[in-house]
Order: structure tokens, then C-alpha cells, then sequence
């Protein structure tokens, strides 16, 4: 996993061999294919990695926020920026149902966990949260494809980030501010990524 890591944050997925983890993980290949039995199957344990370690570093960014939305449209701007700003990411979307799910598996107990305290708060208004965020990740993934494949332009994050908030409840006035809110920076990627894999909360 680790050298599979490495390697496809090096490279990106589709320019690496099995072969070259292999050799990075100095181990034979037949022995990477008794976990894994394809590159694709590897990949998506890595990025379910990426995904994760983000969603610890998005909640660290915003541990000091007082309202919960904002947690939530942070975190979703972040989610599209990752998506389509590094390579592991872009080169799975076009595999939409596969990321989509790895981004609930991984980002959802953080982002349902937000959505229902911002709904506590009165802040937003849904019937269920979990449903709100399945959504949601396909949308991401749409609208990160799209941006990917230059059918529309990076500007097109904040009103998407606008967009779901409004599937939240919120009204598109304070959709618009919360969107438009500073945000603080994010940790750099650790390094190496923990290989313990999603957990459920923090």
C-alpha cells in the first residue's frame, strides 16, 4: 500500500506498473496481485487513503469554527478542489460510482456528522443527512469531472459550493456568504499517509 502510495502520487495511476510497486515494495509482483488482483483495485485503496488523510486534515482546519454549515461548505470546497487538483483523484473520476462511494466511505462520517449539527443549530434543514451527503458526493464528482475534462472552468466551485449548500436548507443568500467566507489553510499531506485505513469519526 505504501509503495503503491508513493508510486502513484509520483507518477499518477495511469502511468504506474504493478510492476514498479512491486519493486518499490520490494516484493515480487505475484505477491502485490494476491491482495490486490488489479492496479484499479490498488488505486482505489490508495486514494481511499488520500480521501481519508484529507478529511482528518479538513477537520483539523476547522476545529476552531464556531458554526457547523461552515464546516461543511469548507469541507466540500476542499473536497472539489482536491478532486480536481491532484492527479490520483482526476484519474479516477472517470470512474464516477467508484469515487463517489470511496468519498462517502471516507468523508462522510465527518461531513453527516456536520450536516446534523448544522441542522441542530437551525442552520440547515434536510430529512436525512445521510442521503443529503450521498448526493452530494455524486455531485462532486460531476461537477470535478466536468471541471477535469475542461467542459467548464475551475470559477464554476464557488456556485457549485453555493449549489449544495442550498440542498441543505440553507437560503442561496446565505449559501453565498458562507461560501464566500476566508478560509484557513490546510496542513500539507502527511507523509507517509497512515495506512490504517477510514475510521468512523475522530
Amino acid at each position: 500500500m505504501q509503495a503503491g502510495l508513493s508510486v502513484m502520487s509520483e507518477k499518477g495511476i495511469d502511468a504506474a506498473t504493478m510492476q514498479e510497486i512491486a519493486e518499490r515494495a520490494d516484493v515480487g509482483a505475484g505477491t502485490v496481485y494476491s491482495y490486490f488482483k488489479s492496479k484499479d483495485e490498488l488505486a482505489v485503496s490508495v486514494i481511499e487513503r488520500v480521501m481519508h488523510d484529507l478529511a482528518l486534515r479538513i477537520a483539523e482546519a476547522t476545529e476552531a469554527f464556531a458554526d457547523a454549515a461552515q464546516v461543511y461548505a469548507y469541507g466540500v470546497r476542499t473536497v472539489i478542489e482536491a478532486a480536481t487538483g491532484d492527479l490520483r483523484w482526476r484519474q479516477l473520476l472517470n470512474r464516477p460510482e467508484v469515487i463517489a462511494e470511496a468519498m462517502y466511505r471516507c468523508h462522510g462520517p465527518f461531513a453527516i456528522r456536520d450536516l446534523e449539527k448544522a441542522a441542530r443549530a437551525g442552520r440547515f434543514t434536510f430529512s436525512d443527512a445521510r442521503l443529503t451527503f450521498k448526493l452530494a458526493c455524486y455531485a462532486i464528482v460531476g461537477v470535478s469531472l466536468a471541471i477535469a475534462q475542461q467542459e467548464m472552468a475551475a470559477d464554476v466551485i464557488e456556485p457549485a459550493v453555493v449549489r449544495l449548500l442550498c440542498m441543505a436548507g440553507l437560503s442561496e443568500g446565505d449559501a453565498r456568504e458562507l461560501a464566500r467566507r476566508p478560509r484557513p489553510p490546510l496542513a500539507p499531506e502527511a507523509r507517509p499517509i497512515a495506512l490504517d485505513g477510514p475510521q468512523a469519526g475522530h
